[in-house]
């Protein structure tokens, strides 16, 4: 979601973001997916309750799903609600997906999704192509946040 999109006057409201992916991959580039859902899993996305923490998207069979996407039950619904971690297919061009085919199995990468969004009233998931931190990784990202934070509060005009 970049803010070319944003200025195409596309409506976009963020649902779930996956800040930690942010802490445990580096993100080489993000692609943007469609999501197969139910009625009660749009509701229960509308209302927000969608939790991104612990997921990935695989392919298999030349299609692509999410797993682990953490959508809970929606509480209005009748007997036929929703299991809140099944697996859902992504919809996406054929393409990108033998593009991914080849990036995630030889280069040994990994499919993160970042955030889920409703964009013109369709739920859409940006997935990241990612490649895992090291520890040492992790810490010079801290460092350098830290280092960060220290120069604008030095920058910034002091309350006296």
């Amino acid at each position: 979601m970049s803010q070319k999109d944003a200025q195409a006057g596309d409506s976009i409201k963020l649902v779930a973001d996956n800040r930690r992916a942010r802490h445990e991959y580096h993100f080489l580039e993000t692609l943007e997916a469609g999501i197969v859902l139910t009625g009660s899993e749009v509701k229960s996305a509308r209302a927000g309750k969608v939790q991104l923490r612990d997921s990935y998207a695989a392919v298999e069979h030349d299609e692509l799903f999410l797993y682990n996407a953490h959508i809970s039950q929606y509480e209005q619904a009748n007997r036929n609600n929703h299991d809140p971690t099944t697996v859902r297919k992504l919809l996406v061009h054929r393409r990108e997906i033998n593009r991914l085919i080849g990036k995630t199995r030889l280069k040994g990468l990994t499919l993160v999704p970042t955030k889920m969004y409703f964009k013109n009233g369709r739920l859409k998931v940006e997935l990241a192509l990612a490649k895992g931190k090291q520890l040492h990784d992790k810490r010079e990202t801290i460092k350098k946040r830290d280092q960060e934070a220290e120069a604008r509060a030095a920058l910034s005009p002091r309350r006296v």
